[in-house]
């Protein structure tokens, strides 16, 4: 009986359309362009709850208005007909409303309903409304600058959630490589145990989308048990003193770069060998592009008394890429190779090294012995050492084609390595 004392139009009200309603009228006193208040509403739409026929529903009103209905002062109200808008869309009347309904409860339309509950309005000789019932698509124009924060906000989430994924991808596979080369070597250590503990891991890896704050926990998890793998399995393979020798600071490898002795460094037809032990670590960040390794240099500009100065006149004089500044250069590579090898006291060992960091970022052996065939073991090397190093920062999706795509240059003559580790060193110099 109450249902029938009821105005006809009369709808029940709820929050969500009374705040509905309020962004109406807080839309009509700014003028938003069309454009942008939908492209705003589309980035955030599944965010806010709208599903796939809501937008839909929302692009069809939307095509009823026009851009003088986006003015200050005015409100973009469509009053098409429950049947124009279900031969539109494809809806049965029942969907319609449903879909309409979920739009004003997420507060992207409101309703303006006539005494009468009939949608219907007038426009004058200039297309201006005059009167207008039905969706009114105001809330848009109230909540631009929300939608756009929000979708910045989202943005930064999953950029933050990729780099958390390629991290942690990073870590399990170099896990993987440890258990499995301890345990085909039949090297002392708790395996089984870290075997257990890297399956648990592997378990919880998300099925789908998770937000970064998970993420970064399973980070830190599979980086823990990283270091624990790592430090069982040096010391199953490397002396005592080997292993502590391994925890060197950025001031001591400042300290030896700028005491080496260009009397120590032996010429070679692609890039210079030092013998003396080169601690492997760094720290530093990427600006450039990859660049070409060049024939030796003088001693007098290969090492200057401080590393800002000597990359400085490094770069201005071109001279030949060394293991220190390749070092210095990638330091990610160099965490790594820190965490393999100690001590690289020449190419040979950093062409190890490089080899067995191969396989973890997806580098064929096939490509990896076209390019050494191609370049020479030297130059291949401080590629593969780059390639990594551009993976590891995000850089690089598909890292065997970027090597082989080095290659391709290296024929042409527009291989550039050069310039791309001194690039890397400006920016930790900067």
């Amino acid at each position: 009986m109450a249902n029938a004392a009821r105005p006809t139009g009369w709808r029940k009200p709820t929050p969500g359309l009374g705040v509905a309603e309020q962004l109406a009228q807080a839309g009509e006193r700014v003028a938003v362009p069309k454009t942008r208040a939908f492209v705003a509403v589309k980035r955030v739409g599944a965010h806010i709850g709208l599903k796939a026929g809501d937008m839909m529903l929302l692009d069809t009103l939307g095509a009823f208005t026009q851009a003088q209905d986006w003015e200050e002062g005015r409100r973009p109200i469509v009053w098409a007909s429950n049947a124009y808008l279900m031969e539109q869309t494809g809806f049965s009347l029942s969907a319609l409303k449903r879909h309409a309904r979920r739009l004003a409860e997420a507060g992207a339309i409101a309703f303006k309903d006539s005494p009468n509950g009939k949608r219907w309005g007038k426009r004058d000789a200039e297309g201006v409304i005059v009167e207008a019932y039905g969706f009114d698509l105001s809330p848009l124009s109230a909540r631009v600058d929300e939608f756009e924060q929000l979708h910045a906000q989202l943005q930064a989430e999953r950029e933050l959630c990729q780099r958390l994924k390629r991290q942690i991808t990073v870590a399990r596979r170099m896990i993987h490589a440890r258990i499995e080369a301890a345990v085909s070597g039949a090297l002392r250590g708790p395996w089984a145990q870290f075997t257990g503990l890297f399956e648990d891991l592997l378990g919880r890896l998300p099925r789908r989308n998770e937000g970064s704050d998970r993420l970064m926990g399973l980070l830190t998890w599979f980086k823990e048990l990283q270091e624990r793998v790592e430090t069982a399995y040096l010391k199953a393979v490397q002396p005592e003193e080997v292993v502590e020798n391994t925890a060197v600071t950025v001031e001591q490898v400042s300290q030896k770069t700028q005491q080496m002795d260009p009397r120590e460094v032996i010429s070679d037809p692609h890039i210079l060998i030092t013998k003396q032990l080169i601690p492997v670590t760094s720290n530093s960040s990427e600006k450039e592009e990859a660049a070409d390794v060049v024939p030796n240099a003088p001693p007098e500009e290969r090492v200057d008394s401080a590393l800002e100065d000597w990359v400085v006149e490094v770069r201005k004089k071109r001279t030949a890429v060394d293991l220190p500044t390749i070092m210095q250069a990638c330091p990610e590579f160099a965490s790594w190779a820190r965490s393999m090898g100690g001590f690289l006291k020449d190419w040979g060992d950093l062409h190890r090294v490089a080899g067995q960091l191969r396989p973890m970022i997806g580098i064929s052996e096939h490509a990896w012995n076209t390019a050494q065939e191609m370049l020479g073991k030297q130059v291949a090397t401080a590629a593969l050492v780059l390639v990594f190093e551009k993976h590891s920062t995000g850089e690089v999706a598909s890292p065997g084609g970027y090597l082989r795509g080095m290659v391709e240059k290296a024929g042409a003559g527009e291989l550039h390595l050069e310039r791309s580790f001194f690039g890397r060193l400006s920016g930790a110099a900067a």
